[in-house]
């Protein structure tokens, strides 16, 4: 369940980023990854993010969603990352067939798929991963977007349709 300072009865000016860190780590690093982040890059990443999360903890409104307040930090950090052109080109992991279940061909197919998959997502605008990614991956409602996000609904929705016809004509694109 996502906590708020209001419910930690924290006072903004004591949010303490190593606690903050231990609680909301993995999800930064979830987020980022989605987000479309080299693996080679993220722990830097995920640092940076709770650098400027603890510069900017005064900014966090009382009983706002810390959850909610991160995303948007990542989101800022995401577009910064790839405004530097900063992510180097990672060469993609060899499926280890001899561990794999299955059909090797299988294996290796799924993990074009993947790669494609992240491509894909990569080449979407910060804005419309970020709401695609929390509804289609992370499972959340509209209105659970809305709020993290501080967007109204309707914007989401929009976000969330052009991403989804983007991806579409993405996948159309490459298929002929």
């Amino acid at each position: 369940m996502d906590r708020s300072i209001a419910a930690e009865g924290a006072l903004l000016s004591e949010l303490d980023v190593a606690e903050l860190y231990d609680a909301y780590a993995d999800f930064v690093w979830r987020s980022l990854h989605r987000m479309g982040v080299w693996n080679a890059d993220l722990p830097d990443l995920l640092q940076e993010v709770f650098l400027v999360a603890h510069r900017r903890r005064k900014e966090l409104k009382a009983g706002a969603s810390i959850r909610g307040w991160l995303w948007a930090v990542a989101l800022g950090q995401v577009r910064n990352y790839r405004r530097k052109a900063f992510r180097r080109r990672e060469q993609p992991a060899l499926v280890d067939v001899s561990r794999s279940q299955g059909d090797p061909e299988e294996a290796l197919r799924a993990q074009r798929d993947r790669q494609r998959g992240q491509r894909l997502l990569n080449d979407l605008d910060p804005e419309k991963r970020a709401v695609f990614v929390m509804f289609e991956v992370e499972g959340l409602s509209g209105r659970e977007i809305a709020e993290r996000l501080e967007l109204p609904l309707g914007t989401v929705h929009s976000r969330l349709h052009a991403a989804r016809r983007e991806l579409r004509e993405a996948l159309e694109a490459q298929d002929e």
